[in-house]
């Protein structure tokens, strides 16, 4: 029931309230009639491509990579519902380029950033997707797998569809079966543009890649990506994330992000690699719950984005990623951090300095920086990569702590990197790594980052972490609501609140506590009066951004 409370406040708040009549447009479809108000809570943003660094060749492999992450956002909108396709060829017969762009943005006709309301027709977006047959149950599932132990790895794996037998069973498909034609496809311009490429380690990647988009095995892929230096063009492809399935958090979604690498800036952050074994020991846990064997390459990456394509293009988009997921990756390598500059510098100026003018206290609007802002994004990134990993439960099963969180992953998850991406920020300031006036500024960005954030809606991990974090803060006097309707901060009482808050959440993964983390969730995923009054006066201000991608009219 709270999640359905908060969901209204947020659709109300957010989009002063849009229309839920529809009207008749293009044959049989009933689109809302508020398509351009809900294209305006985006700020268009130029995504260019600096063409003149690349020489032909490089024009022609990122021609190949262009096509490869073309069938990623192919193969997402099926993932997303399996009559996307069919209702895609009518939303863009219509000739409507909003209603088109919206759909589009969306992957299907649930609207991300207002908890997926539907804006053409009335059915609910499905909380498994199409990773799962449209009947099946939670509780079905459950019972096959008590039932059959031996398909409990395949049914959790993040790389099959469960599917309906003809005997109305259930059944575990790999995704190289489900989606061979489209996976053929992908991994042909993969080859293609390992064959092209100048830079040996980025054509075995892609190579190796290509290969496990036919195997379901992504294990040597995922370390030959940790191990590409040196490239000019940086590409990431394939399943990764499992926000879109909302029943479990089991299955991976295709996603691809291709970006033009800033080796200068990405150098300047190597000192953070040496500081990644002592954060995991800092963590405020019990060095039993810590992963002190964990690899530490972490290579950080600063680069410019320059397409995006699949499940981190729908709604909301992405700033930084820390991949691959595959905890046996981490603990031979660490994992790969990668900052988007030029998204963060355009929701920085766009959307995050407009907010804290509205809402925070004006003489602590000065604190708000980039540099802030910046950092704090990639110690989120960072601390994805700490904590516990592989974990024994009270009954001896021997499990990931993601698995054990189930479909509260996500946002226990996204909380986690938050919170414990300020702390390490706060112990690296005390550490010399960092200036010391960026503790105000930090902790004053990150108040106003919470305003951004939550504006995604209830349903996305992202905003419930960020209420998760704002709640708790708030309610150990950290933040408070002035007279005037501004935001304060008392650094002293959110430096203690946050390492409170890390460690309550990191032993709920720990322990892999998954009673606790609903409890956990349900008293903090609250949308008080306070911020209610606050969102309330961000109704001109963008809730993300709508990148328009140069590269696309040069290969369309």
């Amino acid at each position: 029931m709270f999640k359905r409370l908060i969901t209204l406040a947020v659709v109300s708040i957010l989009a002063g309230g849009f229309c839920a009549c529809t009207k008749e447009k293009g044959g049989d479809l009933d689109v809302a009639t508020d398509i351009s108000e809900r294209l305006g809570v985006y700020a268009e943003v130029d995504m260019e491509v600096p063409w003149d660094l690349l020489d032909e060749r490089d024009r022609s492999t990122l021609n190949e990579l262009y096509l490869a992450a073309m069938v990623m956002d192919e193969l997402f909108m099926g993932q997303v519902s399996a009559e996307n396709a069919e209702l895609g060829d009518k939303v863009r017969a219509t000739g409507d380029e909003g209603l088109i762009t919206l759909f589009e943005l969306n992957f299907g006709p649930w609207d991300r950033v207002h908890d997926n309301e539907p804006f053409i027709g009335s059915g609910a977006k499905r909380a498994g997707a199409d990773f799962y047959p449209a009947d099946m149950t939670k509780q079905e599932f459950e019972a096959y797998i008590k039932e059959h132990p031996e398909d409990k790895e395949a049914f959790e794996s993040e790389f099959t569809v469960i599917r309906r037998t003809s005997g109305g069973g259930l059944e575990a498909v790999p995704y190289s079966t489900a989606h061979a034609e489209l996976l053929g496809k992908a991994a042909e311009h993969l080859e293609n543009a390992a064959d092209l490429s100048k830079n040996e380690s980025l054509s075995n990647f892609l190579n190796l890649r290509a290969k496990a988009f036919k195997t379901d095995d992504y294990f040597e892929s995922d370390m030959a990506w940790m191990d590409v230096e040196g490239n000019l063009l940086d590409v990431t492809i394939g399943p990764y994330e499992v926000y879109e399935d909302n029943l479990f958090n089991y299955k991976a979604a295709y996603e691809a992000f291709l970006c033009i690498r800033d080796p200068e800036e990405s150098k300047k952050l190597d000192g953070l690699k040496g500081y990644l074994l002592k954060m995991e020991k800092n963590l405020p846990i019990a060095d039993k719950h810590k992963t002190l064997d964990r690899g530490t390459d972490s290579p950080i990456s600063v680069v410019d984005l320059i397409f995006s394509a699949g499940d981190t293009k729908a709604g909301v988009q992405t700033l930084a990623f820390n991949l691959p997921n595959d905890e046996r990756v981490h603990e031979a390598k660490g994992s790969k951090k990668v900052m988007l500059r030029n998204m963060c510098k355009a929701k920085f100026d766009k959307i995050l300095v407009p907010i804290a003018e509205k809402v925070i206290d004006p003489d602590l609007v000065p604190f708000v920086t980039f540099d802030a802002y910046f950092n704090h994004i990639l110690l989120h990134e960072f601390s994805h990569g700490l904590g516990p990993g592989r974990i024994t439960l009270e009954d001896g099963t021997e499990t990931t702590s993601d698995k054990a969180m189930r479909e509260n992953h996500s946002t226990i998850e996204e909380a986690k990197a938050d919170v414990v991406g300020q702390y390490n920020f706060y112990y690296l300031i005390g550490e010399g790594f960092y200036e010391g006036r960026l503790e105000n500024e930090t902790a004053v960005t990150f108040l106003a980052g919470f305003f951004r954030s939550v504006r995604f809606g209830a349903e996305s991990a992202h905003g419930r972490a960020n209420m998760i974090a704002f709640n708790y803060l708030k309610e150990k006097g950290a933040y408070r609501l002035d007279a005037d309707g501004y935001w304060t901060v008392d650094i002293e009482k959110a430096k203690v609140a946050v390492r409170e808050l890390s460690s309550k959440i990191l032993m709920l993964q720990a322990l892999g506590d998954y009673a606790g983390s609903n409890e956990f969730i349900e008293k903090y995923c609250v949308m008080g009066p306070g911020v209610k009054a606050s969102l309330a006066r961000l109704g001109d201000v963008p809730i993300d951004i709508l990148p328009r991608f140069a590269i696309e009219k040069e290969f369309e």
